[in-house]
């Protein structure tokens, strides 16, 4: 493709899908609203509000395909929700309608169905069970997603990331690990897909523990290749098992079942 957008280019995943996406695309527009350093020879930066509906719309404009990673990654009021998760997808949406409709890899969460117990085993089409305002915030996206299909046609692969990061750091993310490296090939199968649709993806590597069934988005062709296993016994013998009447051992969301409604200070 031409041009990729990857928003909230500055997180923990989008520094890394940064370099990991590069080959996809002749330029990379990479957008925050945090520091974004200095720009490579075939990259755009981007400054972005994504509660800036014109600025979202001009963000958009020349874009073949989008990465959304943007908005808040976690737990926080619901004034700062509202803005970045919900406000800043329907900005992303309503830019994407206006400018050809590219086709939008969206990051929602292993959140949305976080009060399902670790025992439990199921594909995507299981009623939502989010563990949190934020969580819900991926409900809303994931609804959004499949409207904006449903009713122009815009193509969406709904991400469901289970616990992204260079490796699995305690006893839940055995199951819920994503690596860098099947995310990225998650990504290319997406944009490469000759039809998408709007399917619901588990984010998850071929992990021994996992608890979700991805059969459903075997057409991508995608295939992970990490296992969180090959690091049980690094996180057996440095990281304390959970109380086993703990949220961290009973609930896929973890800890997140018990925060609180965090208000505006």
């Amino acid at each position: 493709m031409h041009r990729l957008l990857i928003t909230g280019a500055a997180g923990g995943i989008g520094r890394i899908m940064r370099q990991r996406l590069a080959p996809l695309a002749t330029i990379v527009r990479l957008s925050d609203i945090c520091d974004l350093g200095e720009a490579a020879p075939n990259e755009e930066l981007v400054s972005c509000d994504l509660g800036d509906d014109k600025g979202v719309h001009d963000l958009v404009k020349g874009c073949d395909a989008i990465v959304h990673l943007g908005g808040m990654s976690g737990e926080a009021s619901f004034a700062k929700i509202m803005n970045a998760n919900i406000a800043g997808c329907y900005n992303l949406y309503e830019a994407a309608r206006a400018n050809g409709m590219p086709r939008i890899l969206l990051a929602s969460s292993l959140h949305t169905v976080g009060f399902y117990r670790q025992d439990e085993y199921f594909d995507a089409n299981v009623p939502l069970r989010p563990d949190g305002l934020y969580g819900v915030s991926k409900c809303f996206s994931e609804a959004l997603a499949r409207m904006y299909f449903d009713k122009f046609g815009q193509e969406t692969a709904v991400v469901r990331i289970g616990s992204c990061f260079e490796h699995p750091r305690d006893h839940r993310m055995l199951a819920s690990w994503l690596s860098y490296g099947d995310f990225a090939s998650l990504a290319e199968c997406v944009f490469k897909a000759p039809r998408l649709g709007c399917p619901v993806i588990w984010g998850v590597s071929n992990n021994d523990a996992r608890w979700w069934d991805n059969s459903r988005a075997n057409f991508l062709g995608w295939q992970p290749r990490d296992n969180a296993g090959l690091h049980r016994a690094r996180i057996e013998e440095t990281v304390p098992l959970p109380d086993p009447q703990s949220s961290s051992a009973l609930y896929q969301g973890g800890p997140f079942t018990e925060h609180p409604i965090f208000k505006e200070d």
